[in-house]
């Protein structure tokens, strides 16, 4: 009897500390984009990740605030705060603060955090200070969550003057893209060859990224396998 044949183990290979190949052989005929696709829609979507939520800057009202002695506005700290990755070892929103004075440039390494959150990127820059004489103050919070939620879904919005809300970009993937190509299986050669890149955010590896994507896909599928049967009615 014919039956639909299995894939073989992913290959992977590194590209970088964040980057990395995955290649999947062996792929039944016409499965390759279907199991190319999902995995990508699972990995840009549904892998937990943490951002900045929210931020209060000292003698800053609202986002389109300017700030003597520094020269980046508050948009483009915004911005540049949005970029901050973090790794979270716990599920509660927690807050983090910077306090930095004198000429110079503030990187996400000035970021002062607790033990449960750590900075993944700390050469990342958050804002410049032009005069020795100013200090620039804030408190964050950084939220654990999934995909992208922009400020009007976020369930906790400010509750006090001066908190800026943010669009939390949660998910730690930066890139995926895949490729099918076909390939030989004994006189078969329409069986496809996946070849899916994956790059993160270093909160992540890619490998740690791919099975937990892997673990989404068959946890849905096992639902769906799980038929309740009811009577019809007449």
């Amino acid at each position: 009897m014919q039956t639909v044949s299995l894939p073989q183990k992913p290959k992977y290979t590194p590209i970088s500390d964040n980057s990395g190949k995955f290649e999947i052989l062996g792929c039944y005929p016409g499965y390759g984009m279907t199991i190319g696709n999902a995995l990508r829609r699972v990995l840009l979507a549904s892998l937990k990740g943490t951002a900045i939520t929210s931020v209060k800057i000292k003698g800053i009202s609202h986002e389109f605030s300017t700030i003597d002695g520094v020269m980046e506005d508050a948009v483009q700290i915004i911005l540049n705060l949005k970029k901050v990755r973090f790794k979270m070892y716990g599920d509660e929103p927690v807050k983090v603060s910077l306090k930095s004075k004198g000429e110079g440039k503030i990187t996400a390494k000035d970021i002062k955090c607790p033990s449960s959150v750590e900075v993944v990127n700390k050469d990342q820059v958050i804002a410049t200070i032009t005069d020795k004489k100013v200090e620039l103050e804030m408190e964050m919070e950084v939220s654990s969550g999934l995909g992208y939620v922009p400020i009007e879904q976020q369930e906790r919005l400010e509750k006090e003057i001066g908190v800026i809300a943010i669009d939390a970009i949660y998910t730690p993937i930066r890139r995926v893209n895949y490729v099918v190509e076909n390939m030989r299986v004994g006189k078969r050669t329409d069986y496809n060859k996946i070849t899916l890149e994956i790059e993160t955010d270093g909160s992540i590896t890619p490998e740690e990224a791919f099975k937990k994507a892997v673990e989404i896909l068959v946890e849905q599928f096992s639902v769906l396998g799980g038929i309740e049967v009811s009577e019809e009615v007449a």
